[in-house]
């Protein structure tokens, strides 16, 4: 299975849980040697204006952050336009989930998986999309943003047990017909992570889940980095939820 990621995804760009040091070490530990790595490519400038207003964009850059924020996004692209034909993870961060138009928060910058779907769109590669986002987190940017563009259909699953919430994945997931599904991948639900939900298994089977949504729908499916916080823990879900998605397992 194919990974977007590039070394400049390693450094730690400012102090919060999302860039701190051995974050992303801890996920290339457990998928090293089983994927084929890409190198990931910054987003350009129109697609990125075609999410964020200038005024946004202007504040990331005097924060110093933004070509770190536009190299996660072009990697989120790049996922998404493989995700069309085979199923993709994008291995980037900063996340991007609580990124709107004009404000952002929540250790996000520019919203990823909004400018990858846009640009999808804009190249007449896609008409309709499903976003899943099993981050902890509410991903308000995402629906802020994509929510009444009427082409694409968003769930933030919620639920206080293990069995209702993956439950609730499978029904959205195969109660639609889309040309391609996009995952935001956020790790942090899991039993030994912020939200004490979720196992490691839970994220293949969500995985495996959303490969045969694609299949049944014969389109696509990617997924991009979100949350996830426990290094111990992080790399072993994520290889997890790779397997799920992978064709060849």
């Amino acid at each position: 299975m194919k990974v977007i990621y590039h070394k400049d995804f390693l450094p730690s760009y400012t102090m919060d849980p999302a860039a701190a040091t051995g974050r992303i070490d801890a996920v290339l530990k457990e998928i090293q040697g089983q994927v084929t790595f890409i190198d990931a490519v910054a987003a350009t400038e129109k697609d990125i204006a075609t999410v964020h207003t200038r005024s946004h964009m202007d504040m990331v850059r005097r924060d110093g952050i933004y070509d770190i924020a536009a190299l996660a996004a072009g990697g989120a692209i790049q996922s998404a336009e493989i995700g069309l034909s085979e199923p993709c993870f994008a291995l980037i961060r900063p996340p991007g989930h609580h990124a709107s138009a004009g404000n952002c928060w929540g250790f996000c910058y520019f919203n990823n998986m909004a400018i990858a779907l846009e640009k999808l769109r804009r190249d007449n590669k896609i008409k309709t999309a499903f976003v899943l986002d099993f981050d902890l987190h509410y991903g308000d940017g995402t629906v802020n943003i994509l929510g009444g563009r009427g082409y694409v259909d968003l769930y933030n699953p919620s639920a206080s047990n293990r069995r209702d919430y993956v439950s609730s994945v499978e029904k959205w997931l195969f109660s639609r017909s889309v040309d391609i599904i996009g995952v935001s991948a956020g790790f942090d639900n899991h039993i030994n992570d912020w939200g004490g939900l979720l196992s490691t298994q839970d994220y293949q089977d969500m995985g495996r889940m959303v490969r045969e949504a694609s299949q049944k729908n014969q389109g696509g499916c990617f997924a991009i980095l979100e949350g996830g916080y426990n290094h111990d823990v992080l790399g072993k879900n994520v290889k997890a939820f790779i397997e799920g998605m992978d064709l060849t397992v």
